[in-house]
């Protein structure tokens, strides 16, 4: 099997491990993890040989803006102080417990060494925690939380990272010079993902055609991911400032099939790109077996030393830093998503799994330093983050359904009802005002008015049945009953010409090219 040949397995297992995972309650991450490590001590497998340079700027921008899909600016400003006491404060205390255990513990690690070791391993995985949280009916509140911490504590690591790894490259270190460069690099990023977020809005506007819309939507990740970067700034905050902006000013509601075809494309990206990540994730598991080559009880030692730091230190942060936001938000007014109790805290806790950004930074540690040396001790710092990672993704991975369903931590079902219930009411409002509107300036039968008050009020009943009083609802039950019937009848209907005009497509003289149109307007028909 050669690498390209890797690569389409790894794709098959990504989608094959959305069902398997339903089937048997077991997270598709975690699945992907455990095949690529099948994979990894099959003899026929080779070596995975991508540069690690690229590891980052491959999978990254794709899975963040996939992620930043799914949230808001103003849910995430709505949830600032929670997030940067994970984000930011979390990661910096993580990174400092690691560096001074793996201090301690590996004979001879250089302590800028040992900083990059606890920075690389201190950021959990936004793909992991959400796919796996996301699965199990939680509070909404936990998984934006978890999300919010997962998009922006890689900015905070990854810097991190880079400045302990220049500091052991050349053996000097600044404390100023790299405040200095923490802050220029946020700066550089927002300014980079608001520019390309403005211009990407501008493009779509002038491409116009949905397919070529959703093309530009795959490219500006990396456009802005690889132009931050050049510019000494930080990639991912450049791609979620990026998203967050494109999200908030890039939608058109009257595009329907821009946002519907969006949506199943980037389902489908960020699927393929998540299963292929977690995949390298157990293949590396290769590289870990040759070099824990005869000394298998020290470093297994090492490893388990610092995934208990990163799993307590994780604890222990959690507890003041929830009690502390519960009382902030007490005495004031803000409308933020906290953990209402100490179950939900034990959820968010066994939540901080590592994943690809982990990987990707420790297989970035680079071979030498500048003097010509080898880089102090990087097979035992590649060796403890492949430890942690995979301990904490499939331990945590696999127990986690078990914790959310011993503790009894579910999604507040009525206060979401409640709220579909506020849009539908607000959806079956607007279609009447503008009926109202039409009325004033077009002269409507009194049977047509009738009739489009009705469908005013099936706009907000279809999202949420339980708006209005019984006997309307009955109403619409029949009148659902009815046209479900005509749907019936008209789908047959409309399946009978699909298949007559597909059948022409094979037939001499025909055109494609108006076989496939005729065809397209019958299934947007459908779709209808």
């Amino acid at each position: 099997m050669d690498q390209l040949a890797l690569l389409f397995v790894l794709l098959l297992g990504a989608l094959v491990s959305v069902p398997v995972g339903d089937r048997f309650g077991v997270p598709a991450p975690v699945l992907m993890t455990l095949f690529g490590g099948a994979l990894a001590v099959a003899e026929f497998v080779p070596n995975v040989d991508i540069p690690p340079d690229l590891i980052l700027p491959g999978l990254l921008p794709p899975l963040l803006y996939a992620a930043v899909r799914r949230t808001s600016w103003r849910q995430f400003a709505a949830n600032i102080r929670p997030i940067f006491l994970l984000a930011v404060a979390l990661v910096f205390v993580t990174t400092v417990c690691v560096a001074f255990v793996a201090n301690a513990i590996v004979p001879g690690l250089p302590i800028a060494a040992a900083v990059a070791l606890g920075a690389l391993i201190a950021p959990p995985d936004p793909v992991a925690a959400t796919s796996v949280a996301g699965q199990l009916g939680l509070p909404r509140r936990l998984v934006s939380i978890l999300e919010g911490e997962g998009l922006f504590n890689d900015v905070t690591a990854i810097v991190l990272y880079h400045v302990a790894i220049a500091a052991a490259v050349s053996g000097t270190f600044s404390p100023w010079r790299a405040g200095l460069d923490l802050v220029l690099s946020a700066v550089v990023a927002v300014a980079v993902g608001l520019v390309l977020g403005w211009g990407a809005n501008r493009l779509m506007d002038l491409l116009g055609d949905p397919t070529l819309q959703i093309g530009m939507t795959l490219l500006v990740p990396y456009a802005s991911y690889v132009l931050a970067e050049k510019l000494h700034g930080s990639g991912v905050l450049a791609v979620l400032t990026t998203a967050l902006f494109l999200a908030e000013y890039a939608t058109d509601a009257d595009d329907v099939m821009t946002r519907l075809a969006g949506h199943t494309f980037w389902d489908i990206i960020d699927t393929l790109v998540t299963g292929v990540a977690f995949g390298l994730i157990g293949l590396e598991l290769h590289n870990a077996i040759r070099t824990a080559q005869g000394r298998w009880g020290e470093m297994l030692g090492w490893a388990a030393a610092v995934v208990g730091v990163v799993v307590v230190v994780r604890l222990l942060w959690l507890l003041p830093a929830t009690w502390l936001t519960k009382r902030l938000h007490a005495r004031r007014d803000y409308d933020e998503e906290i953990p209402v109790s100490w179950r939900e805290t034990v959820v968010m806790w066994w939540s901080g799994m590592r994943g690809v950004a982990s990987v990707a930074l420790a297989l970035a540690v680079p071979l030498k330093t500048d003097a010509g040396a080898p880089f102090p001790d990087r097979d035992e710092i590649v060796f403890i983050a492949f430890g942690v990672i995979v301990a904490t993704l499939v331990v945590q991975g696999l127990t986690l359904p078990w914790l959310v369903r011993r503790l009894g931590v579910r999604a507040d079902s009525e206060r979401e009802k409640e709220f579909e219930k506020e849009l539908a009411v607000r959806a079956a409002k607007a279609a009447k005002r503008r009926l109202r509107e039409i009325e004033q300036v077009e002269e409507l039968s009194e049977e047509l008015s009738e009739q489009m008050l009705r469908r005013a009020f099936d706009i907000g009943i279809r999202i949420s049945p339980d708006m209005g009083e019984e006997e309307r609802r009955e109403a619409h039950r029949q009148r659902a009953k009815r046209l479900k019937r005509v749907r019936r009848i008209q789908n047959e209907m409309l399946s009978a010409a699909r298949h007559e005009v597909l059948a022409a497509r094979s037939e001499p003289g025909a055109d494609p090219e108006i076989v496939d149109r005729v065809l397209r307007h019958l299934d947007v028909r459908s779709l209808r």
